[in-house]
C-alpha cells in the first residue's frame, strides 16, 4: 500500500506505539498517514514522525476496508498448512514482510489430544532482543492460530537463542528488502515443524 494522504481522526483511537510497544490514545483531530496495511492491522504515522499500530477494528477511522478475510472456518478439517497460512498473515509493523518469511518462526509443534483437539506451541524470535513489539506479535500469533478448527490451546514462546539474523529470511523477503547475503551469514534455515503421527 502506498502512503496515504493525511487523514484526520474523527474520534479518539487506542494505538500501540512503535517500536516501544506501549499503548497510547491518539485524540480526535490527529492527522495521520497510513504507511503499511498488512495482516489486518495498520501502521500509521503522525505529522511528528511518530509511528503507531492501529487494529483492524478502527479501520473505519481511515476510510479503509479490511485487507484480510478469514481464511478458515470451524467447519473445515484441520490441516497443518493452515498454521502456515495464518502465520503468514502476521507482520512486523515496521517491515512489510510476514514473520515466516522474516525467519522469526523457529519451530511449530502440534500435539494431538485425546479428545481430538490439538495444542500448538510456537517458538519465535524478534529481529532485536529489545523489540517492544514482541508481546504484540505474540498476541497476533496466538489469536490467529486459536481460530483454527480443533485447536485447544496456543502457546507462543519468544526466544533469542539462536539470535535472529538476516540469514534466516526467505529469499523472497531478502529480495523485497534489498538484502544480500554477501557478508558471511548462513543460508536461511527452515523452521522445525513437528506434527502428531
Amino acid at each position: 500500500m502506498a502512503i496515504t494522504e493525511p487523514i484526520t481522526l474523527s474520534r479518539n483511537c487506542e494505538v500501540i506505539q512503535i517500536p516501544s510497544g506501549t499503548r497510547a490514545i491518539l485524540p480526535t483531530g490527529t492527522k495521520v498517514r497510513v504507511v503499511q496495511s498488512l495482516g489486518g492491522s495498520y501502521t500509521i504515522a503522525t505529522g511528528t514522525g511518530a509511528m503507531y499500530r492501529m487494529d483492524a477494528q478502527d479501520r473505519d477511522l481511515l476510510g479503509l476496508c479490511s485487507s484480510v478475510t478469514e481464511a478458515v472456518t470451524h467447519e473445515e478439517a484441520f490441516e497443518p498448512e493452515m498454521i502456515w497460512r495464518q502465520l503468514r498473515t502476521v507482520y512486523d509493523p515496521e517491515i512489510p514482510v510476514n514473520i515466516v518469511d522474516l525467519g522469526l518462526v523457529y519451530s511449530v509443534e502440534v500435539t494431538a489430544l485425546e479428545d481430538g483437539k490439538r495444542d500448538i506451541e510456537v517458538r519465535m524470535s524478534m529481529t532485536a532482543p529489545g523489540c517492544g513489539m514482541g508481546n504484540v506479535l505474540k498476541a497476533d500469533v496466538e489469536g490467529k492460530l486459536s481460530r483454527l478448527p480443533g485447536v485447544n490451546k496456543v502457546r507462543v514462546n519468544i526466544v533469542f537463542d539462536p539470535a535472529w539474523n538476516p540469514g534466516r529470511m526467505s529469499e523472497a523477503a531478502r529480495l523485497q528488502l534489498g538484502i544480500e547475503l554477501d557478508f558471511g551469514l548462513p543460508e536461511p534455515r527452515k523452521p522445525l515443524v513437528t506434527f502428531p503421527r
